[in-house]
């Protein structure tokens, strides 16, 4: 039997060496490659220790899956939410909390890069129909419909008011982008400037008053501030600071738009509404109409009306993610005329919409199209009949998409049109998404529109324009 050896003892000149430890996955396999193996240690002729001890065995070889050693991606699971923490569906490449993707959402956790998306053989979240009778088969592909939409128009919804800087901290940087005012509207000037801070930055807008503006009402400017996420009104996300920007062409603290304008409604008249054709511009002045009704509609549901409505302070921007050559975000930015809700008719600003409707045609003829016709038929409604902001929005979108007076006139049920147009609509995204082009914030509102019809809300707003 040989000697045994010291643990302590040193490999000779003859054992193997390593100049760059190789890299392996494996804790127990590196260990026991790095040991010098018995048969390399030379033998000494000193006298064994007192007291011997073997060496260890090498440790087991173990072969472990890469995905149990480096894992990659967290898989989501299957557990309830922890409490206080809300559920964040996936939504195209970012997540957004349900309090913004609206409460209509049919997705599901997935992995961080991937949006989650339904097999064509799953349930889809409602019960396969009895394929034997085909009245349960339609109103299961009407419940699939319906999901559908709304889905898609969550999605839009949170791509549109996607990435919305949060507020000011103290340890936040400004630096102002230009000297002179991006936008004049009617009674503030607007400054491009960054906000850097956080590792991020963001492009903001200083709203400085213009000398001799009427003083602004403070009641407005609370109901402003207390207002979440809106489409089309402006949103504020603090205060620049009064030593932040040294040079500012303003004193004192002014008030951090998150929304950077590009014109108002009066330069979009004068430099691009006349310019449009007889036939675009009825469409985009709808469009911009509708816009305007559903920031009304949001006052008017919080008791709030606006005193005087003026276009030189009704802001216009390009949406977020949507091409610059289609119709423009309208931002409703005067919340210093916003007064609490007088009582009287249930329309505050169906008058204003009157008027404005009427500048915004111009002196085109009624005729020129069936859209114009159908915006001066409602031009005279609005003054006549005082309805509130979400009876004109629901009236613009059945001008805009449908149904028309000739379908009224033949007294046909609206519950199987508003099915066709639903699937027209579907087949529409389908086709664009196929062509690789983006939804646009005109499918964004029509979207919204066939999301929430009803056969009675269409009915009342056939009524309010055709009878």
């Amino acid at each position: 039997m040989s000697d045994p050896e010291s643990p302590t003892e040193t490999p000779g000149p003859d054992a193997p060496t390593w100049p760059t430890p190789p890299t392996y996955s494996n804790l127990g396999e590196a260990r026991a490659q790095l040991l010098p193996s018995k048969a390399c240690r030379p033998r000494t002729s000193r006298p064994p220790l007192t007291d011997p001890q073997p060496l260890p065995p090498p440790l087991p070889k173990k072969t472990l899956a890469r995905t149990q050693s480096l894992p990659t991606h967290r898989v989501p699971s299957s557990g309830p939410t922890p409490a206080g923490q809300p559920r964040r569906p996936y939504l195209g490449s970012h997540s957004v909390d349900e309090s913004q993707a609206g409460n209509d959402q049919a997705w599901a956790p997935g992995p961080p890069t991937q949006p989650h998306i339904r097999s064509l053989h799953s349930p889809l979240g409602l019960g396969w129909p009895d394929l034997h009778r085909p009245e349960a088969v339609r109103a299961f592909l009407e419940a699939r419909q319906l999901e559908g939409l709304r889905t898609v128009h969550a999605q839009l919804r949170a791509r549109l008011l996607g990435g919305r800087p949060g507020p000011c901290h103290p340890g936040h940087g400004f630096r102002l982008l230009d000297s002179s005012p991006c936008v004049d509207s009617g009674d503030a000037l607007y400054y491009r400037l960054v906000r850097v801070g956080d590792e991020a930055w963001h492009m903001l807008a200083a709203k400085v008053p213009k000398p001799g503006a009427a003083e602004p009402h403070p009641w407005g400017l609370e109901l402003q501030a207390s207002l979440g996420p809106h489409f089309n009104l402006q949103g504020l996300c603090g205060l620049v600071p009064e030593d932040a920007l040294p040079g500012a062409p303003w004193s004192g603290p002014v008030a951090l738009a998150a929304e950077v304008p590009e014109r108002t409604l009066t330069q979009w008249l004068s430099e691009v509404g006349r310019r449009l054709r007889p036939a675009e511009l009825p469409w985009v002045a709808a469009l911009l109409l509708l816009q305007l009704t559903s920031a009304l509609e949001h006052l008017e549901a919080r008791g709030a009306a606006l005193a005087e409505l003026r276009p030189e302070n009704l802001l216009l921007a390009t949406p977020r993610g949507c091409a610059a050559a289609g119709p423009p975000r309208l931002l409703l930015a005067d919340f210093g005329r916003v007064r609490p809700q007088p009582p009287g008719p249930p329309g505050p600003h169906a008058q204003q919409l009157s008027h404005l409707l009427r500048a915004l045609l111009g002196p085109a003829a009624p005729s020129a199209t069936p859209l114009a016709a159908g915006l001066e038929t409602l031009a005279a409604r609005l003054a006549h009949s005082r309805p509130s902001a979400a009876q004109a929005r629901a009236a613009l979108q059945a001008l805009l998409w449908g149904p028309g007076p000739a379908l009224r006139g033949r007294g046909a049920p609206l519950g199987p049109w508003l099915q066709v147009r639903r699937a027209l609509l579907a087949l529409h995204l389908a086709e664009r998404a196929a062509a690789g082009e983006a939804p646009g914030l005109e499918d964004s509102l029509c979207c919204a529109y066939l999301a929430e019809a009803t056969e009675a809300s269409l009915g009342h707003a056939l009524a309010l324009l055709w009878d």
